[in-house]
């Protein structure tokens, strides 16, 4: 059951990040959901990305030259202006985002599902490269905003429907997407002050839940794993959960409403003991930690 209003312990606010591809559109059904229950919501699109839909399929050249650090500090400006710690929630390369802004102290609790990888994971699988290669395969291509075909994104994203069925999801979500993110994220490993590294041994953090999802082809579960794993050595609460028959469309994928009751009632349940926790301990509360897994449909294990 999904949690309502939150007590006055909770926050009350909830900020989504959307992924490369995608706009602030691709959160409607979870901002309608989680404001009906009481919260108020923040959709915002990245920066450039905000306004007409299908002019920014004309023209992306606003946004041909935007990098993971920009994207960050739009957010980061947003949760500072908000007059409490809200939850932050992520998908794809905005799990990613979510995770550096956690990292900047920011939010109450944060859920990343099918993130885009922290700097430190080594290997990806080649549905991920296969996803990827297209925006990646030119050198001089960093600073262009290009977008996935139909063909491409029905692998990506909506690979539990026939293309055919793939199409409408495509007509009023898909957008191109900057080609400079992925460079960085792609490089990160051999950048020693890459955009997408965070702090995977802070302990101060406020709770973070990965989710993956076992029929992702952009972020396979594995990469989500690896990403949890990258967190051993940190005592805040990180806890991992994994929906084996989800793709990287879980947002509007059947039974979506499953999933995002699930972070909502993780979120509050973990912000609202962290807050307790730091009250008592006379800490500060982080703007807007048992570290725990969460495997398929539920199985937890406790490290």
């Amino acid at each position: 059951m999904a949690t309502n209003a939150p007590d006055s312990a909770a926050p009350d606010t909830i900020v989504f990040v959307h992924g490369l591809w995608l706009t602030a559109l691709s959160w409607e059904r979870w901002a309608e959901r989680y404001s009906a229950r009481g919260f108020r919501v923040i959709a915002r699109s990245w920066p450039g990305m905000e306004g007409d839909i299908d002019e920014l399929r004309r023209d992306p050249s606003a946004i041909a030259g935007l990098g993971v650090t920009e994207i960050v500090d739009h957010y980061d400006a947003i949760i500072r202006g908000l007059g409490r710690p809200p939850i932050i929630i992520g998908h794809s390369f905005g799990g990613l985002i979510t995770q550096i802004l956690l990292d900047r102290g920011l939010g109450a609790a944060a859920v990343a599902i099918s993130p885009a990888p922290v700097k430190g994971i080594i290997l990806l699988p080649f549905s991920t490269l296969k996803v990827v290669y297209p925006a990646l395969k030119n050198p001089f291509d960093t600073h262009r905003a290009v977008p996935l075909t139909l063909e491409q994104f029905h692998y990506g994203f909506t690979n539990h429907l026939t293309e055919e069925e793939s199409a409408p999801i495509y007509a009023r979500y898909a957008v191109p997407g900057p080609n400079h993110v992925l460079f960085q994220a792609s490089f990160a490993n051999f950048n020693p002050h890459a955009a997408t590294m965070v702090d995977l041994h802070k302990d101060d953090r406020a709770p973070l839940l990965l989710i993956g999802n076992g029929r992702d082809h952009t972020v396979p579960a594995s990469v989500v794993k690896a990403n949890y794993n990258l967190y051993r050595k940190s005592t805040a609460v990180t806890e991992y959960k994994e929906y084996p028959e989800r793709t990287h469309w879980t947002l509007g994928q059947d039974g979506w409403e499953a999933v995002a009751d699930y972070a909502l009632d993780w979120a509050v349940t973990n912000a609202t003991a962290d807050a307790r926790r730091r009250a008592q301990a006379g800490a500060p509360a982080v703007r807007g930690r048992s570290l725990g897994e969460s495997r398929p449909e539920g199985e937890r294990l406790t490290r």
